[in-house]
């Protein structure tokens, strides 16, 4: 068993190579194999989103405060609000974010396969955010 105390890991901010804005990240776990599990606490300030990108196993998002946007490929743009449950499944191209005017945090759940959880894409552009 690990207990990471309240406050004993640092929040970091998000690398600007794979998110737009101002993105804050905290660690909740990342689990040592054989189990797969890796999950964070993601703060987006208005306007801030993540580029395009895929999860090998898929994705869940669990939405604790504020108002967001999700797209995936070929979708349209969707909110989403404290409460809801978003499920991206593996390989789906996809971003999300804060609203152009509020700021958003969800709790993101993914697994790694063969070590790695996430694949990053191009930069989602001014035009495709503001759809």
């Amino acid at each position: 068993m690990d207990i990471h105390a309240s406050g004993s890991r640092p929040t970091r901010r998000a690398p600007a190579e794979y998110f737009t804005g101002t993105v804050l990240q905290d660690p909740i776990i990342t689990a040592a194999a054989p189990a797969r599990l890796v999950c964070n606490r993601v703060s987006f300030e208005p306007g801030a989103r993540t580029a395009w990108h895929t999860h090998p196993l898929g994705q869940t998002l669990i939405v604790t405060s504020g108002l967001g946007w999700v797209q995936r490929d070929g979708g349209p743009v969707e909110e989403i609000r404290p409460g809801d449950v978003v499920w991206f499944a593996p390989n789906e191209k996809h971003w999300h974010g804060a609203t152009p005017a509020s700021a958003m945090t969800h709790i993101a759940v993914q697994e790694r396969l063969d070590g790695k959880a996430v694949d990053w894409m191009e930069h989602v552009s001014d035009a495709q955010y503001r759809k």
